[in-house]
């Protein structure tokens, strides 16, 4: 059970960071997507999305695995 757990709280923000992904493309290309009203807005929102995506399933990794102590001395925190 808490594997599945651990896995539904890493897939929300890994879908948010795909979405963020597409976003910031679709505005390479020029495809303005609808909530948007341009194409700025909206790659700074895709840009948003990813880095909270990505950063977070980094900060989950980092947290379990210092809990684990399986981390170099220079990740472990400064007591």
């Amino acid at each position: 059970m808490g594997r599945l757990i651990a896995f539904i709280i890493l897939f929300i923000p890994g879908v948010f960071a795909a979405i963020g992904i597409k976003f910031m493309r679709d505005m390479i290309f020029g495809i303005l997507q609808f909530p948007f009203s341009s194409l700025m807005v909206q790659f700074i929102v895709g840009m948003f999305l990813m880095v909270g995506g990505v950063g977070f399933i980094a900060g989950f990794i980092l947290h379990r695995d210092r809990k684990r102590n399986k981390v170099q001395k220079r990740f472990n925190k400064k007591v």
